[in-house]
């Protein structure tokens, strides 16, 4: 990994002050056409604990005149870089959807330059990293990657029907789109830190198989948890999702 003038905080968003107790610190990283703001109800939950921070991604809300990064690897790339410094406190990733993939390939560029890595790897809504499918929604027209949109949920659905909202909101998703779709693992990798991975148990873009085979994806423990809900069961099943960091950041994994 090499050393790039990243700027932190154009990257990493804290929305509320972390506690003078805190000792750990929360990174979250938004799905595909996400922004740092989705994670806002988890940041409320959590910074009584945690010292949260969300990733922003180039291309969206105030990072919006950006150019939007299409490749998995830039951007892992840029993250890891953001996360240079003196903050040696413990380091907790959770990604939900394409996120999971990003955080998964920023721990790796961590361990590899040995740098502080995350303690623990949440991923959520996503495939193992060595899962694939065949999609091809970047290259569909605008109508074709808003049906995908909506089919998924998890976006207000005002966005949708505003024709200049969907304008601004379109590159990035496209971007985004581009990157996980042409995303490949590459074999042979994988972390040392435990992994628990939260699916919906009606999630029609991961099941609980793809889901279970990020266990091949460390060498340290693995646990999943399947939580009631489609793609977005985090938004509703926030509680839930809460109540599983908690617990595994409080005791050993234990695998499932």
């Amino acid at each position: 990994m090499t050393s790039t003038a990243v700027d932190p905080g154009r990257w990493l968003r804290r929305f509320h002050p972390a506690p003078e107790a805190a000792t750990e610190r929360l990174l979250l990283f938004p799905h595909a056409g996400g922004a740092a703001s989705f994670y806002l109800p988890y940041s409320a939950t959590l910074s009584s604990r945690f010292d949260v921070l969300a990733v922003q991604y180039p291309g969206r809300q105030e990072r919006r005149s950006e150019a939007q990064v299409s490749e998995i690897g830039a951007l892992a790339e840029q993250i890891a870089e953001a996360l240079a410094g003196p903050d040696d406190r413990p380091l907790t990733f959770f990604g939900h959807s394409m996120g999971a993939i990003v955080a998964y390939e920023v721990a790796l560029r961590l361990e590899r330059a040995g740098r502080p890595a995350p303690t623990h790897l949440f991923v959520s809504g996503r495939r193992a990293p060595s899962r694939y499918r065949e999609e091809r929604i970047h290259q569909r027209d605008a109508a074709g990657v808003l049906a995908e949109v909506v089919e998924l949920g998890g976006t207000d659905p005002a966005v949708l029907r505003d024709p200049e909202l969907v304008a601004m909101v379109m590159p990035a998703l496209r971007a985004d789109y581009t990157a996980i779709e042409s995303y490949r693992h590459r074999p042979g990798l994988r972390v040392t830190c435990p992994i628990t991975a939260i699916v919906g148990d009606s999630d029609p873009r991961t099941s609980e198989e793809e889901a279970r085979a990020w266990a091949q994806h460390t060498s340290g423990p693995f646990a999943l948890h399947k939580l009631p809900g489609d793609h977005f069961y985090l938004v509703a099943g926030k509680d839930a999702v809460t109540r599983i960091l908690d617990q595994q950041l409080s005791s050993p994994v234990r695998p499932s």
